[in-house]
């Protein structure tokens, strides 16, 4: 990509100047328009993503992803020339994709960089020549039903007490996942306990120690009860999520140790462009609930050192394929 250079004209005289590190040149969408077809144009840099590029941008423009870690090593192998001028832009006026792209390019030592005021938004609205593809699908665009990858599903857990804790992992045996238009319509899941281990301990016979009490009845009684298994009874679309926030409340009934109780967490589902089903949650589980006691201070005296927590930290990582 060669350089560019603007045109000799009062239409906007920042633009020949290099810019103030503090606060971003901007340029309108039709002053923009009016560089670009006069020619000796900037170079044009949309900041979002490869899907949101090919979904819709300004014909000329070139994508460089500000959210990819190689994004300056990218652009540089593109525009070698610090003194290029460059216009980044990103999908409206509140983004923050462009002035990250400005930050980091000025920082970089780019010494004439300018943002779209307003984004491709604002281009879009002035009714300018654009390039439209095909939209990536959403997660409302997905209905079906999802079996569970047990390969890539984990469960990670965290137990405590005041003085120490564990960590481990826990697989599954099997799971389904049905959606209609985006909205979690079933759900049902069998945690195989043989598959925990600890990812704390080193020492291969502590490990057996831990998880073979886990596995006792004073905790999981795994030998008598030998289902752990979520069924759903109702998930509810919680409003305004934003993108890596949980955006579903999922309930459902949890069988452990022979019982069966009522179980609320937030989950985070969304779908890759392979078609893939992914969902993660964070909760604690109180396991006196389900008749895990060993070492409960609600339950026993005087523990003193022996006290271990009643909540257990779940990580829940799902990876489904359509059926």
């Amino acid at each position: 990509m060669s350089e560019g250079n603007y045109p000799d004209c009062s239409l906007n005289q920042t633009l020949t100047e290099e810019n103030a590190m503090t606060q971003p040149a901007t340029l309108t969408a039709t002053e923009l328009h009016t560089l670009l077809r006069e020619g000796g144009a900037p170079v044009l840099i949309d900041v979002l993503t490869e899907e949101a590029f090919t979904e819709r941008h300004i014909a000329q423009a070139q994508n460089f992803c500000v959210y990819e870690t190689a994004f300056l090593d990218k652009v540089a192998g593109a525009i070698p020339s610090k003194e290029t001028t460059i216009v980044v832009y990103g999908e409206g006026t509140h983004g923050e994709a462009a002035h990250r792209a400005w930050e980091r390019l000025t920082g970089a030592g780019y010494t004439k960089v300018h943002i779209l005021d307003g984004g491709f938004a604002a281009w879009a609205e002035a009714g300018l020549p654009a390039h439209s593809g095909k939209a990536a699908s959403g997660l409302a665009d997905v209905s079906g039903q999802f079996a569970a990858d047990t390969e890539r599903s984990l469960i990670y857990w965290t137990g405590r007490n005041l003085f120490n804790h564990h960590t481990g992992t826990v697989g599954l045996r099997g799971g389904s996942v049905s959606l209609e238009a985006g909205r979690l319509t079933g759900a049902d899941f069998v945690v195989d306990f043989e598959t925990a281990t600890s990812t704390d301990l080193k020492d291969e016979s502590l490990v057996a120690a831990l998880i073979g009490h886990l596995k006792s009845s004073d905790f999981f009684d795994v030998a008598n009860h030998p289902e752990i298994r979520f069924v759903l009874t109702k998930a509810t679309q919680i409003p305004d999520a934003t993108d890596g926030r949980a955006n579903t409340r999922v309930e459902g009934d949890f069988t452990l140790r022979g019982q069966t109780h009522p179980l609320t967490f937030d989950a985070l589902i969304a779908v890759d462009g392979k078609g893939d089903l992914y969902a993660q949650a964070e909760f604690d589980l109180d396991r006196t609930i389900w008749g895990a006691n060993y070492g409960s201070g609600r339950i026993f005296e005087r523990l003193g050192m022996h006290v271990v927590n009643d909540l257990v930290h779940l990580h829940l990582k799902l990876v489904a394929r359509a059926a």
